[in-house]
């Protein structure tokens, strides 16, 4: 069975009057889409359209609206004007055109490639099975037409051109009145998840095509003909289940007998791990019911183990049993039996990792490894592992053969994000329930760092506000009825929600950084200025692609207002995840401790594609005192290693760090780890007091004009810091008292002689 896609609209049938134009950007120019206005046509309801270049010429073509098209034009790729040999500005008559994913649906499709460019040809290894899912998932939804011509660009290797040799339809219009599925040859149809895609090698073709064509009955043998990939409820994952895809189940598309002739075994487990709430569990569910397997057994890493000796291993044999039944009957023919582990880091542990005597972990270990790859090798078994610690895994489980196949589940793009909120808000949309003012794109730009356990919260969150309004809070709850049918979700719900009620586990720490900016930074002069517009710098310099690493250590004097000018910075960078690594936070640490939670900080930023860490005070983070000296050469080696390392690929990280010792960090060379030092200073002349002193309000006129006569020529040598206690404590006094003070406290302070 196939499923189907059907395409409705309400526009008219009257043809337009368009001129043809240039794709818009490169990204859509290998979409195979044809450009619109959303003026011209809502891509929302139009699908495909029909383009006339003389009387009884068409082509037909899908379209995909985009805001900067001119409105009266279409835009075309160079492939799409060769194919129907449209010249630039040519006037064009345009007509909506239906195709019918009942009717029309493509079963098989075969397509000749080769590659675009024949400077580019190279005998590199392209794999037809992951180029027919690709093609699947990147074009589903399209018309194709017998003879079009295309360009594809499979996964990072050089763009291919395709030519649609031949095409079989499967038209469903008799399956509501008890009949059958009818197949039969067509010059168009429309492309499905389904749909089987055949790759053939041009004529005189360099393309080193690998694998061989899916055929239907070893498609159908192994994904579930009931499921549709349209209600996967999966958002923001399409890359890493398309990977997993063509990753771990291309070999069991062919039929046994060809797997036995290739001499290779079936990927045997999957390894799903990232950060909590990110879609792991989710995918490893819509794995098992995609697939047309024995029902998959899910478990609890902690459901395995037992207090008496033995049964924790006889329970990870039982698991096994049934596969093990089937192999011996049916051999290569047996069934596919899925096994998924939630939280297997509870049961995979390191050998050896584990205190204690009785070896439970150890042994739980071995025994899972012998099943899934041992002397008596199993062929029907699909496990499939989730953690958020893959560091705490036995190393031998990853290893080809065993868990080999291993994808991280990371953050959510903005892309994906919005994906998830659709999924999340289709049924309150559907019905009504959601005001016109919510936008899901202004939602996911909000939502950086969210996981998808996190937006879904969201959600909840904005749902319960919205409810809170109708209940009436008497000496009794209760909902007005009437109230009920006029509830709405609105954009101050989810605002208020994501004030007040969800917070990502990866984004900033607003509450923590913005007590040390809580009254502003006073920009008293230009040693404050140069320092934020450095800061800015190394801020764009680090979301170059050049220096996905850039640590900064800003020294001065106690008091100058460093850890202040970090969180400005920080702030001003607006990046999706700031932490503060502060020593207060980390009082009574035992220096193993110490190590543990700043390597834990930056690994919860590496999963971030843009993070900043503050690390504040690091003379006392690595516990310096003069008297000894003393100071924790553990936590010193810890940062050296981790101020080095550059971030995984594609992440970019911004490190800055605070001291009022510089020399000290000099002795153990840590200050020249610094890719830049920024020198923090003290208000130094009466030019600088005075104008911290009007950026308040302590003082009126008349007595700023006394300070400034009492200071003014003289040098001084206070921190910022300092210096606002000192004006809040001046401020205190009465008001004939409040200058006199003030400039005794400066004297002592400061070492001015008035």
């Amino acid at each position: 069975m196939f499923s189907f896609v059907s395409s409705y609209f309400t526009e008219s049938n009257m043809a337009q009057k368009l001129k043809a134009v240039k794709c818009p950007t490169d990204e859509l120019s290998v979409t195979n889409f044809a450009i619109v206005s959303d003026k011209d046509f809502d891509d929302k309801k139009v699908k495909h359209v029909e383009v006339y270049t003389a009387p009884h010429q068409k082509y037909l073509f899908s379209i995909k609206s985009f805001p900067r098209m001119a409105q009266g034009t279409i835009g075309f790729n160079l492939m799409q004007r060769k194919l129907a040999n449209l010249s630039l500005n040519q006037e064009l008559e345009v007509k909506p055109e239906l195709v019918s994913g009942k009717a029309e649906s493509v079963n098989t499709i075969t397509l000749e490639v080769d590659f675009l460019q024949k400077k580019h040809a190279n005998v590199d290894p392209y794999d037809s099975d992951k180029m027919a899912a690709e093609f699947t998932m990147a074009f589903n939804g399209q018309a194709f037409s017998v003879e079009q011509i295309m360009a594809f660009q499979f996964g990072d290797k050089k763009l291919l051109g395709v030519f649609v040799k031949e095409m079989e339809v499967v038209d469903f219009t008799n399956v509501q009145q008890g009949g059958q599925p009818t197949s039969r040859r067509a010059p168009r149809g429309l492309l499905t998840p389904n749909s089987t895609v055949i790759f053939e090698k041009a004529e005189n073709s360099t393309l080193n095509l690998t694998g061989k064509s899916k055929s239907k009955q070893a498609y159908t043998s192994i994904i579930n003909p009931d499921w549709d990939f349209n209600k996967m409820g999966i958002g923001g994952l399409d890359s890493e289940f398309s990977a997993i895809f063509r990753r771990a189940f291309a070999s069991r598309v062919f039929p046994p007998e060809v797997v036995e002739q290739i001499g290779i075994k079936h990927v045997k487990g999957i390894l799903l791990f990232g950060p909590p709430g990110t879609g792991k569990t989710l995918m490893a569910r819509q794995i098992g019911k995609m697939l047309n397997a024995r029902e998959p057994k899910i478990i609890n890493g902690p459901q395995i183990l037992d207090k008496y000796v033995g049964e924790s291993e006889a329970n990870v044999r039982k698991l096994f049993a049934d596969a093990e039944e089937e192999e011996k009957r049916c051999g290569s023919h047996s069934g596919l039996h899925i096994i998924i582990f939630d939280e297997i880091d509870a049961i995979c542990k390191a050998r050896g990792s584990v205190a204690g005597n009785t070896g439970v972990h150890d042994t739980v270990v071995n025994q899972l490894l012998a099943k899934i790859d041992g002397v008596d090798q199993l062929n029907n078994i699909l496990v499939i592992g989730m953690t958020n610690r893959k560091d705490m895994i036995d190393e031998a489980l990853l290893r080809p053969g065993r868990l080999e196949v291993q994808m991280e589940i990371g953050l959510p793009d903005e892309y994906g994000r919005t994906q998830i909120l659709n999924i999340h808000t289709t049924t309150m949309r559907e019905n009504g329930k959601m005001a016109p003012d919510v936008e899901i794109k202004e939602l996911a730009t909000m939502t950086k760092n969210f996981s998808g356990a996190e937006i879904e919260g969201l959600v909840k969150a904005a749902t319960s506000t919205a409810m809170n309004r109708l209940i009436k809070a008497s000496s009794k709850v209760e909902v007005d009825p009437e109230a009920m049918e006029k509830i709405l979700v609105t954009r101050k719900d989810f605002l208020h929600a994501l004030e007040n009620d969800v917070k990502p586990a990866f984004g900033s720490s607003k509450e923590e950084f913005e007590k040390y900016i809580m009254n502003g930074i006073i920009t008293w002069g230009s040693p404050v200025s140069r320092l934020l517009e450095d800061g800015d710098l190394l801020i764009s310099q680090c979301r170059s692609s050049m220096t996905p690493l850039v640590t900064v250590l800003l020294e001065g004097p106690p008091g100058s207002g460093k850890t202040s000018l970090a969180t400005q910075i920080a702030k001003n960078s607006d990046f999706p995840f700031v932490k503060i690594c502060s020593p207060e936070n980390m009082i009574g640490f035992t220096e193993p401790a110490k190590c543990h939670g700043i390597k834990k900080l930056f690994d919860d930023a590496y999963k971030s594609p843009l993070s900043c860490i503050i690390i504040d005070d690091i003379e006392r983070l690595l516990d310096y005192v003069p008297i000894g000296p003393r100071f924790s050469n553990l936590v010193l080696q810890a940062l050296l290693v981790l101020l080095k390392k550059p971030p995984p690929q594609g992440k970019k990280l911004l490190v800055l760090g605070t001291t009022s010792r510089k020399d000290v960090l000099e002795e153990m060379e840590m200050s020249n780890v610094f890719s830049a030092r920024l020198h923090v200073s003290n208000v130094s002349t009466s030019e600088h007091l005075m104008t911290i002193l009007e950026n308040g309000d302590a003082f009126n006129e008349k007595e700023l004009q006394i300070i400034q006569k009492k200071t003014g020529g003289k040098r001084l040598w206070i921190g910022i810091k300092k210096l606002l206690i000192l004006i809040e404590m001046a401020r205190q006094n009465e008001e004939t008292q409040r200058i006199p003070k003030f400039l005794c406290l400066l004297e002592e302070e400061a070492g001015l002689e008035m």
